[in-house]
């Protein structure tokens, strides 16, 4: 049975070049349905609760809505959600992850890449890079008291920080994937209060 993908993105040849990358991640059958709109892409997730789609990404600009709301209506979905973007940097990465995307990537990157960082994130590779964990936890090391990580948000970015899988992790923490995803979760909300100007 064909594993079925959803992909939202407003503009068609960046959606052509998207559905390429998903057929070249996969060995398995794909049955993608490609979403011009944030209101079609609705519409399709909304008759499929028998047979829900397993693989959504989501262009987080688009023209009639934010791709972000998408990714919270989604958040206790079975799907893995990745949000699709031309920026990198924290005021789009941030947001997306809060809002339960599993990972992110960036739509100018090569085909070769965008395959392989498709291929990591959906075998539970965490969304962060060991680099962007490493440069959390700097920066909660300078943070206020009220932004402090707990020992196992700490632990958690720790072993983030160290190259560890999401499914490593949730082992080594005797976690499941929803309670690692909550700790998740609380990290990005307290690193964006902790990032927001004074």
């Amino acid at each position: 049975m064909a594993v079925k993908v959803l992909i939202l993105e407003g503009n068609p040849v960046a959606r052509s070049f998207l559905c390429r990358v998903v057929g070249e991640s996969f060995s398995s059958d794909m049955a993608i349905t490609e979403a011009p709109t944030l209101e079609s892409a609705r519409r399709h997730l909304a008759g499929t609760q028998d047979d829900p789609f397993r693989l959504v990404l989501v262009d987080l600009e688009l023209a009639d809505g934010d791709g972000l709301t998408l990714l919270s209506e989604l958040a206790t979905a079975p799907a893995c959600c990745i949000a699709t973007t031309l920026y990198a940097d924290d005021e789009h990465l941030y947001p997306a992850l809060q809002r339960g995307a599993d990972g992110y990537l960036l739509k100018e990157d090569r085909f070769e890449l965008l395959v392989e960082e498709l291929q990591k994130i959906v075998r539970g590779q965490p969304p962060l890079s060991p680099a962007i964990a490493r440069r959390m936890l700097a920066d909660f090391r300078d943070a206020p008291a009220a932004a402090a990580l707990t020992p196992r948000e700490n632990e958690l970015l720790t072993f983030l920080s160290k190259g560890f899988t999401s499914k490593e992790i949730a082992g080594l923490l005797d976690l499941q994937r929803p309670g690692l995803n909550e700790h998740l979760r609380a990290i990005y909300g307290k690193f964006a209060a902790a990032s927001r100007p004074a």
